[in-house]
């Protein structure tokens, strides 16, 4: 019993010795985190991926996991830096000296550090201040060293490329015990493309899309990502149905009766030309009807698919995937998926073929570039500035232009910041960094303000790099790249223009012959097909349709479009020729060349005719897909021009088609008033009131008379200086200018008209002729002016396509019918009158002091007309109407 205490405090020794060694196992001095401590990396860029860890057994390293790099520059590194901004990374230090000039693919590293940890560990090009991607790393007061950070949202614990190409790919992270999945949808496509993916209907006796419950995501216009619920009644995009129709095709769950989005956002980005979304949703779903439970251990049949997406219009306010197209396997398949098993066979970051993002803008040489200042958004080149710069109101856009073809920018940024081009991807004058830089234009003095303007003009020539950069000259990261490239458009054609909402740029070029015209259009974003029509608005024009089929070949068809559904579209076979069409990173440019007055007849095309030498109204749509054949509803467009844009062939310039129906109504207001009203009724007073006595009749004459050339002039300058100018092109302007100059020749030739003949004389042959003329020369305007005011009402009609044109017309129509009625009435009383005074008085004789000495030429005979002047003969009135004091003869045709 004596040896018990003994072999006990031996055992206790050799215990306390064998636990010694581990309890005296060293730990690294630079840090207090533990080997407990993971943190995921932020991705800024570069496809950028992968897992933080202090390295075990004490050394003092870092151990990165699952890391994924798309190629960086030579010059970057792995960075360590007490924050995330510009200034605290162009303070910081190289963490390590590996390169980052390849590609990682779920690459395990070490980075061995010899120093205490900084606080942000970031992948970092110190040439281009570019940070591809950091993550945080706690330091020795920090709280939770060493609990695990906050999972990036980038990270997941499963991956599966789903396109045969790999360029789709699927990633979940599975929580059973709170009942929900978290999905990641990640491919290379276009920013107008779709991601969808979900469960098809397990009581389908074969896979199926049909009753499938799939999400589908993607980006808005604006760049926001969304995740959807969409359940498929049938293989047809979405009719939301009406009273005696339900809704069915690929709809939103909302928009069924009892349905609802089941599916949480939780992130989305675009980041190197590929397109990320994250969501969640719940196993067993709460919308039974609409959607499919999923079994957290059970294998199920999973659908997918990429597609084009059509934006919300006014008819459908929901982003509509449009059909896949393409074979199964590329843009849609079927897989079998059982959600708790781990797997991992995404193998390194997806490498998208085209990595810019960023909006773009193709300079020509007449349309300048504004340049202009605001808070950065979305800048293209993490860390972002506070202020960055906008170009026709796109911020940071990717600029490209064509060596020989002069660029122009009207810079109104503030004179805080002067814009210049370099060969620096950082501007803010490179000398301050001690580096070199080359500047191709701008500088100190290219700096202005909305009210002031400054504008700057570049040419960039054959020793032009291929990139270069537009920046500020005192501010570090405001603009972004300038792609250069040999010349195209802006060089083929004499004049281009920019098309209303800055979004469609034409280009055209007259034959020296003005026989054809070659056209050329080009989109300003991204879409499915581009189209511009010859008319105030797609509805009554002939439009020009370009896109891109599956089959990778550029096509361009003509239409004439007199509806706004696809019942309206009517192909046509206009005589086109030297047409091209292709898509570039979803931008669409077409080319074509056609005759200016088609040589046809009998067809609706051969009524397209452009005069050059008038103005040409292009309007402009846009859409997600085009059908050459069977056209529906789906291929209306989704965005188009609020107005048409005037474009002047001759001058190579335009101008917004002004909504100047208010100034023309007060203008066509003006002319019904004088030669409606005013100038028929000086005639109408001339003709039926001289049998009053005194010369009230000529009073009123030439007051009406005065007064209606008076609102006729006004009326002519009002719409003169409205309208910019006198154009004298259309046939309304040509008979108001005829009627114009009948009215001004009135009171010119009353000035020089023969003296009347004494009592009993026989008028001499000038009075008769002038006699004459008068009276016709001021009918004839009166007709000429009536002629006119028709031809405004059908020119009002066919610019505004305004729907009451057509009443105003019957109106106007009923008011000169009316006149006439009145004029005939007159006219049957003073023939009565006149044949009553003859018989009373009897023959005429020469001498006579009671009879007229002028002639009535309205009278079928020529007769003398009888006068109702005083016994004492003609009276003589001096009026200083007209020049001088000549005396007027009261009872003479006078003005009209």
């Amino acid at each position: 019993m004596a040896a018990d205490p003994l072999l006990s405090l031996l055992a206790g020794a050799l215990l306390v010795a064998a636990l010694a060694p581990a309890a005296a196992a060293p730990s690294c001095p630079h840090t207090n985190l533990t080997a407990n401590f993971s943190a995921d990396f932020t991705m800024l860029q570069h496809q950028l991926r992968g897992t933080v860890r202090l390295a075990a057994e004490g050394k003092c390293a870092l151990e990165l996991t699952r890391f994924d790099l798309l190629a960086a520059s030579p010059s970057a590194r792995f960075w360590a830096s007490d924050g995330p901004t510009m200034s605290d990374l162009a303070a910081g230090r190289a963490f390590s000296p590996l390169p980052l000039n390849k590609t990682f693919q779920n690459a395990s590293l070490e980075l061995p550090f010899a120093r205490p940890l900084p606080r942000l560990l970031a992948l970092y090009d110190p040439d281009t201040f570019s940070d591809f991607g950091h993550v945080f790393l706690p330091n020795g007061t920090d709280p939770g060293l060493d609990a695990a950070a906050e999972p990036a949202p980038t990270m997941f614990d499963n991956c599966i490329p789903l396109s045969e190409a790999e360029t789709y790919r699927l990633r979940w992270t599975l929580n059973a015990s709170a009942g929900t999945v978290e999905i990641g949808l990640e491919a290379a496509v276009g920013s107008e493309y779709y991601m969808a993916f979900g469960w098809a209907d397990p009581k389908a006796n074969s896979p199926a899309m049909i009753h499938a419950d799939v999400v589908v995501a993607g980006f808005t216009e604006e760049g926001t990502p969304f995740a959807e619920d969409y359940y498929i009644s049938d293989y047809t995009e979405c009719k939301l149905g009406k009273e005696d129709s339900p809704v069915s095709g690929v709809c939103p769950d909302k928009v069924y009766e009892g349905g609802s989005n089941d599916s949480i956002l939780v992130y989305g980005h675009r980041q190197d030309g590929v397109s990320f979304v994250r969501y969640a949703r719940k196993l067993d779903a709460e919308d039974a009807k609409y959607d499919v439970p999923v079994g957290a251990t059970e294998e199920m049949v999973v659908l997918w698919a990429i597609g084009r997406l059509r934006p919300p219009d006014t008819m459908r306010p929901h982003y509509l995937p449009q059909n896949h197209g393409g074979p199964r396997d590329t843009t849609f398949g079927f897989a079998r998926l059982n959600l708790s098993e781990t797997v991992d066979n995404c193998l390194g970051p997806l490498d998208a073929d085209n990595k810019e993002d960023q909006e773009r803008i193709i300079a020509d040489r007449k349309t300048p570039l504004v340049v202009t200042s605001a808070p950065a958004v979305r800048y293209p080149n993490p860390p972002n500035p506070d202020k960055v710069l906008y170009i026709n109101k796109k911020e940071a856009p990717l600029l490209k232009v064509e060596r020989g073809v002069p660029v122009k920018f009207s810079v109104q940024a503030g004179h805080d910041m002067a814009l210049y081009i370099t060969s620096d991807p950082i501007g803010g004058n490179a000398t301050l960094r001690n580096k070199t830089e080359v500047i191709y234009a701008g500088g100190p003095d290219a700096h202005g303000v909305l009210a002031t303007p400054k504008e700057l003009v570049w040419l960039p020539d054959r020793n032009t790099p291929d990139l270069v950069y537009y920046q500020s000259l005192y501010e570090q990261k405001m603009g972004w790249k300038v792609q250069v490239v040999d010349g195209g458009l802006s060089d083929m054609y004499n004049n281009s223009v920019v098309l209303d909402d800055q979004q469609v740029t034409l280009f055209w070029t007259l034959s020296v012959d003005y026989k054809s015209i070659s056209i050329a259009a080009r989109g300003e974003k991204k879409s499915g097909y581009l189209a511009i029509g010859f008319g105030s608005g797609m509805v009554n024009s002939f439009t020009y349709v370009a896109w891109v089929g599956n089959d990778g070949v550029g096509r361009v068809k003509t239409y004439w479009i007199d509806g706004k559904s696809a019942t309206g579209i009517h192909p046509t076979s206009e005589n086109i020729t030297f047409v091209r069409c292709k898509s570039e990173n979803g931008i669409i440019t077409f080319e074509f060349t056609r005759p200016l007055n088609p040589s046809c007849t009998g067809k609706v095309e051969c009524k397209n005719i452009i005069d050059p030498t008038t103005p040409l109204k292009v309007v402009w749509a846009m859409g997600a897909s085009w059908s050459g054949d069977d056209l529906t509803d789906s291929n209306m467009h989704s965005v188009t021009s609020s107005r048409p844009i005037r474009v002047l062939l001759l001058r190579g310039s335009a101008e917004a088609e002004q909504d100047l129906r208010p100034v023309l109504a007060v203008h066509g207001f003006m002319m019904f008033v004088a030669w409606g009203i005013l100038l028929p009724g000086g005639i109408m007073a001339a003709r039926y009131l001289k049998s009053l006595k005194g010369d009230g009749w000529f009073q009123i004459h030439v007051y009406l008379q005065y007064s209606g050339i008076a609102i006729m002039f006004l009326g002519v300058l009002f719409a003169a200086a409205e309208l910019r100018g006198f154009f004298v092109s259309s046939v309304h302007v040509k008979f108001g200018v005829l009627a114009l100059l009948l009215a001004v020749l009135q009171p010119l030739n009353a000035k020089f008209r023969p003296s009347k003949p004494a009592n009993g004389e026989v008028p001499s042959h000038n009075r008769i002729m002038w006699e004459y003329l008068h009276v016709i020369t001021g009918r004839s305007a009166v007709i000429v002016g009536i002629v006119a005011l028709f031809t405004g009402m059908k020119h009002l009609g066919h610019r505004y396509d305004s729907e009451n044109v057509e009443e105003l017309t019957w109106a106007l129509m009923l008011w000169v019918l009316s006149v006439i009625v009145v004029v005939l009435c007159l006219e049957y009383k003073e023939v009565k009158r006149r044949i009553g005074d003859r018989s009373a008085r009897g023959h005429w004789v020469l001498g006579n002091t009671e009879e007229e000495d002028s002639v009535d030429l309205l009278h079928p005979d020529g007769a003398a007309r009888n006068s109702e002047s005083s016994a004492t003969g003609v009276m003589e009135v001096s009026r200083h109407g007209f020049s001088g004091s000549e005396e007027i003869d009261l009872e003479s045709p006078c003005l009209f």
